[in-house]
């Protein structure tokens, strides 16, 4: 049986005209900012300064004890490879470091302004929550004396239940208080 093919793209097809190139993924925008954090959370570390401080002390006793034919930076030209790396290090530690300070910086100054417009909102809230509590306060100040209380319920339920004992005790014994 024949398959009939349909000019519908299959759902995992990507969309696009025939014959059109596929786009190629196009790498985060903030991968390198990312990469920037890591790279200056991992120079902040203990551990980077003690890997720092064993490489250099290794370097720098290996070039100084090892038999001349095995120093490549030996001491008599003051270390200039070593001199060379770190400062190589430093030159792209430091803007590293700015960078994802500047990051930081965005985030707060992004988090403050949220903050600032989350108290806005909730002042905003709780000043119409008082406006409500003054309004209501004033409603029932003035309708006082419509305003029904616990006393002045019990004593009308107390006047009705003597009304209704009274009344009973009027009807005849033989006589059901349900017919009328």
């Amino acid at each position: 049986m024949a398959r009939r093919q349909s000019r519908q793209p299959a759902l995992d097809a990507p969309r696009g005209r025939p014959g059109m190139l596929a786009r190629t993924p196009q790498p985060s925008r903030d991968r390198f900012g990312r990469f920037s954090e890591a790279f200056a959370r991992g120079m902040g570390t203990s551990g980077f300064l003690l890997g720092m401080t064993i490489f250099v002390v290794v370097w720098l006793s290996w070039n100084t004890f090892a038999p001349p034919q095995y120093q490549f930076d030996p001491r008599a030209t003051n270390f200039t490879l070593l001199t060379l790396i770190l400062s190589l290090q430093a030159s792209y530690a430091a803007p590293l470091i700015l960078l994802a300070q500047n990051r930081q910086d965005d985030r707060d100054r992004v988090q403050i302004e949220q903050d600032r417009q989350r108290a806005e909102r909730n002042l905003a809230d709780t000043e119409y929550l008082a406006r409500e509590v003054v309004a209501l306060r004033l409603a029932v100040s003035d309708f006082s004396d419509e305003v029904v209380t616990r006393d002045v319920l019990r004593t009308e339920l107390r006047a009705l239940l003597e009304q209704l004992e009274a009344r009973a005790a009027e009807l005849p014994s033989g006589t059901s208080g349900s017919a009328r």
